[in-house]
């Protein structure tokens, strides 16, 4: 049994060699700020909208898109109403979107569904000339100076810009509670830094704009695996392309609340980060000695080491205590020793990177003092369940699963939650 705590200590090294740079990265995050953009020249944009039977939540994104402190005939507003069978199509039309309806069964996902949008965006109306697309899902929710904030830094002369994610439902729940710190996180200690250090940062699945060039070079939307923000990422970073990322473009996103709903898409994600893997692994790895190496890295660490670690913490300790329990070994509390020494300084390591999300930004989490408190000490929970969902990925076989928003609410009722 020594043995194992030897194997769950490397394992633990492990991580810690492979994400310390996170841990400059937090540094850079507290100690600097990005550059200030300035004021620019107006740009046309197209936003792109993939739905599926979002009746309750579309029409409150068009609307807070039509209330955009920018001018509204620079933007046109498209959405696919993919495989609908509710009143997605008849609202968003109502509200001021141009809507095109897709039906097919066998190619099922946002991959497939913005393929086909673009497509009839660059067949029908080529002649607006948009200089970028964004990307929004329906149950997005835009805070007035989003896109005044985009096109500054499109202005500035990025290509591929992701924005501020944070979430319309914090206090429902744990599990929105999780997710929303968990992207807080993300956008605050890794696209932020990424952004300081002038590395490329990664997309996370909504609010971001494309430059035309781009779209105009891969003939549309191109990103069909079960993470296609991923997908798309990598894809740009290994093609030379930068990712960037505004600060001040503040999107709201609706988070799951069921966690039967949550772990079916999570498991998506993480087949997706196998999926990515496989077929960029390569690309990746020769990126390593390239130009953009330190961005190519970055990336692997995102999409592979966990899922492996994990996979490997638990065959080995679940193989040790069954073996422990068939011959009656003694040894069995020391696996159970080891194992409570593991879950303690994880959930320490995740209640710190929770700690420190809540505290810097403790004004934008629009919900109670009594949930974001309460909701810290859940989050580690939360990340844990990521676990044996890393590990069924690799066996199982995923599909892409829509997932149902109800949160039908705007953006003033958002913002008025407690702080």
């Amino acid at each position: 049994m020594e043995l194992l705590k030897l194997i769950n200590y490397f394992i633990a090294f492990m991580f810690a060699i492979c994400y310390f740079y996170q841990i400059i990265y937090l540094v850079v995050a507290l100690l600097f700020k990005p550059k200030k953009l300035n004021e620019c020249k107006k740009h046309r944009f197209a936003v792109m909208i993939s739905a599926r039977n979002e009746e309750t939540v579309i029409g409150n994104l068009i609307k807070s898109i039509k209330n955009q402190n920018y001018p509204q005939e620079l933007v046109d507003i498209y959405l696919v109403a993919d495989n609908c069978n509710d009143n997605t199509k008849e609202v968003a039309e109502n509200n001021g979107a141009i809507v095109f309806e897709r039906f097919n069964s066998i190619q099922r996902g946002k991959g497939y569904a913005l393929k086909y949008l673009f497509k009839m965006v660059m067949e029908q109306y080529s002649y607006k000339n948009y200089d970028g697309y964004f990307i929004f899902d329906a149950d997005n929710l835009l805070d007035q100076n989003y896109i005044s904030e985009m096109n500054k830094a499109y202005g500035s002369g990025q290509r591929v810009i992701s924005s501020y994610r944070n979430s319309k439902n914090f206090g429902d729940n744990w599990v929105s509670a999780g997710y929303s710190l968990w992207f807080l996180r993300e956008i605050n200690f890794l696209n932020k830094p990424r952004m300081i250090l002038n590395t490329s940062c990664a997309v996370s699945g909504t609010g971001f704009l494309i430059h035309k060039d781009i779209i105009k070079k891969n003939n549309g939307w191109h990103h069909y695996l079960l993470s296609e923000d991923i997908e798309f990422s990598i894809d740009c970073i290994i093609n030379g392309e930068k990712i960037t990322y505004c600060e001040n473009a503040i999107l709201y996103d609706e988070q799951p609340t069921l966690f039967t709903q949550s772990w079916s898409q999570r498991m998506r994600w993480s087949k997706g980060f196998l999926q990515v893997f496989y077929k960029y692994g390569k690309n990746l790895l020769k990126g390593l000695f390239k130009k953009n190496s330190f961005a190519c890295f970055d990336m692997t660490m995102a999409i592979i080491p966990a899922i492996v670690f994990a996979l490997i913490g638990f065959v080995v300790n679940t193989l040790m205590g069954l073996f422990c329990i068939l011959t009656l070994d003694k040894g069995i509390l020391t696996l159970l020793q080891s194992n409570v020494e593991s879950f303690v300084n994880a959930y320490i390591v995740m209640f710190a990177a929770g700690l420190i999300t809540e505290i810097t930004e403790w004004n934008r989490i629009h919900a109670s003092t009594y949930k974001k408190i309460k909701y810290l000490f859940t989050f580690p929970i939360f990340m844990f369940s990521y676990v044996p969902i890393s590990v069924i990925a690799v066996f199982a076989k995923v599909e892409w699963k829509p997932i149902k928003h109800c949160r039908s609410l705007t953006i003033e009722e958002v913002l008025k939650e407690h702080i």
